[in-house]
């Protein structure tokens, strides 16, 4: 059963509502202070917990519990299989994102065993620590508490000729020499069955030391990788700040060659694509097979949903290798995004707000976007009919967005006047007037969809600077994102302003770092900019190459990654069934201690 269908219990714990228990014989009952204890069983306070959080009691006692407590949904019911079992409904029918279940009278009569549950596929995308998933086909009895079944393990390949990650340090220039020099003989001699299961990191089991380098190789080119790498001084990391593209940026088979080689992006991708009802399969069938798409990757129908699918899951990788951004900063579409991973908004609800952008921007008459190589100043004079900038993203370079005819009259009276003009992968004028009935529409479903303040600095598009918890909460605000002009030059030049910061863009093609790359913060070497896909398609390799390529940037900016996660792009995949990885030798193991 795949993931998007099974709830996961993330944390377990047995708490007392009363008095110690070794002072009470008197069976917990559920009540007031009872719902309390349960929505602070696990340290947090309530107003960090999800909006859509309900609290499952299971009991056969209750004292004046109501149907909400605190702002959170609250439920009963007579037993805690039950409880849970419901549990495992609401997650998965779209009413709740976390259930707090509360099951009375376990292990013993006078205390509760509270289970945080999840639907399993976000589990693991959020990188929870999954106790079980819960199997609630067995047994029958409703009443009995559902078991927990291990997560399945993870398959593991060890292909010598995929591209892997070496990293090294040393305390100083005359210690990363001495490491180097050890590490270099040892990955001449290694077998090339074994390279994939070497450590990622030398010295093992120190520290790492401020003095890195890092190299991105398959087996046959290792030595000589470490050989040429040059090596930079990690005392002083920049904060990452994350950056997540919109619609243009898209093309066929975008990030393909990550699904099902690196369990947490499979997980997130699932998971979003999860919560686009029908669509869903249909979106990641066109994906992984473009040459047999039923709708083209333009298309907003599948542009925008997998866009979103694809920076979330990406986002979700870095996350995972203990990447903790400062900021977080998306270009159109992408702002939806940023603002998910803000806090702002859930997945399941953000994944709701595009489709129903989707949903009326197909209604709107077909049109077109183009980028120009000018500043706003010069494209103003000419534009006509519903034509306007769409967005300004650097001191030369802004985009149009208006219906087709128009907009095509206008490409050509620039193209005549000498202007660079390029037609940018879209099928709807998204940002112009002509948008104004989807945004309308959109507003009113989003009154419905809970929105919260970031809970930590994003910077939107569309006002050039930090997002207000006033905007972040107006459905409005989020509706006119579909006709407003997205100023991204001005957002990116306040992010720059407050700090000199490693912009990572988490997302396809490059674009927005094509962008950083002519701010002045960047081109004087305060601020730095890394993507983490390739500019074009390419192959499944080239992905995980780039992926890597970027891992290997936060390495040696100082960052200390989790390489263990790291290491799964090149020793998980869920499609091979190839044996273990090898061991690797004792002798090895020394060298590289």
């Amino acid at each position: 059963m795949s993931l998007t269908q099974r709830s996961a219990v993330v944390r377990r714990l047995i708490v007392s509502p009363g008095s110690a228990p070794q002072h009470s014989t008197a069976p917990a009952v559920a009540s007031a202070a009872a719902v309390s204890a349960v929505l602070r069983a696990f340290g947090r306070p309530p107003e960090d917990l999800p909006a859509r959080t309900v609290v499952l009691l299971g009991a056969t006692a209750f004292d004046g519990v109501g149907p909400a407590h605190e702002g959170f949904t609250v439920r009963t019911e007579a037993t805690p299989g039950r409880a849970l079992r419901r549990a495992h409904r609401e997650l998965h029918e779209g009413t709740a994102d976390l259930a707090l279940v509360a099951g009375f009278g376990e292990p013993d009569p006078w205390t509760i065993t509270v289970y945080a549950v999840k639907r399993a596929a976000e589990a693991v995308a959020d990188g929870d620590a999954v106790l079980g998933v819960l199997d609630v086909t067995t047994p029958a009895d409703e009443d009995t508490v559902p078991p927990l079944r291990p997560l399945r393990g993870n398959p593991r390949g060890t292909d010598p000729d995929r591209h892997r990650l070496v990293c090294w340090s040393g305390r100083n220039a005359d210690d990363e020499m001495r490491v180097r020099d050890e590490l270099l003989p040892m990955l001449s001699g290694v077998h090339r069955e074994v390279f994939p299961a070497l450590p990622a990191t030398v010295p093992c089991g120190t520290p790492p030391g401020p003095v890195r380098g890092a190299a991105v190789t398959v087996s046959a080119l290792a030595a000589r990788s470490v050989h040429k790498a040059r090596t930079t001084d990690a005392s002083h990391p920049r904060p990452v700040a994350l950056l997540f593209p919109g619609q243009g940026s898209q093309h066929a088979g975008m990030a393909a060659g990550l699904y099902r080689r690196e369990p947490v992006f499979t997980a997130a991708v699932d998971a979003a694509l999860s919560h686009m009802g029908e669509e869903g399969p249909r979106i990641r069938a066109d994906w992984l097979d473009p040459a047999r798409a039923a709708i083209d990757i333009d298309d907003v129908r599948r542009a925008q949903p997998l866009l979103f699918a694809i920076d979330y899951a990406l986002g979700r990788l870095v996350l995972s290798w203990g990447v903790r951004p400062t900021a977080l900063l998306g270009h159109s579409a992408g702002e939806l995004v940023a603002a998910t991973f803000a806090g702002v908004v859930s997945l399941r609800d953000a994944v709701a707000m595009v489709m129903a952008r989707v949903r009326e921007a197909v209604k709107i008459p077909a049109g077109g976007m183009l980028a120009v190589a000018a500043s706003e100043e010069r494209v103003l004079p000419y534009l006509t009919d519903d034509v306007a900038v769409a967005a300004v993203n650097a001191n030369q370079q802004v985009m149009l967005a208006g219906s087709k005819g128009p907009l095509t009259e206008i490409a050509a009276r620039l193209k005549a006047d000498g202007h660079t003009v390029v037609t940018v992968p879209a099928t709807s004028p998204f940002h112009s007037p002509a948008m104004a009935p989807a945004s309308d529409a959109v507003e009113v479903a989003y009154r419905a969809i809970p929105l919260r303040e970031p809970k930590m600095p994003l910077y939107s598009g569309y006002t050039g600077a930090l997002m207000s918890p006033e905007e972040a909460r107006s459905p409005r605000f989020w509706a006119r994102q579909i006709t407003d002009t997205v100023y991204f030059r001005k957002a990116l030049d306040e992010l720059l302003a407050a700090d000199d910061v490693l912009l990572i863009e988490v997302g396809p093609r490059q674009t927005l770092t094509a962008f950083a790359r002519r701010h002045r913060s960047v081109r004087l070497g305060a601020g730095a900019v890394s993507p983490i896909l390739p500019a074009r398609a390419g192959t499944p390799e080239a992905d995980r190459q780039s992926v890597l390529t970027a891992a290997a940037r936060l390495w040696t900016e100082g960052h200390d990654l989790d390489l263990n996660a790291v290491a799964r792009l090149w020793t998980w995949s869920e499609e091979e069934t190839a044996p273990a990885a090898p061991r690797v030798p004792a002798q090895a193991q020394a060298q590289l201690a």
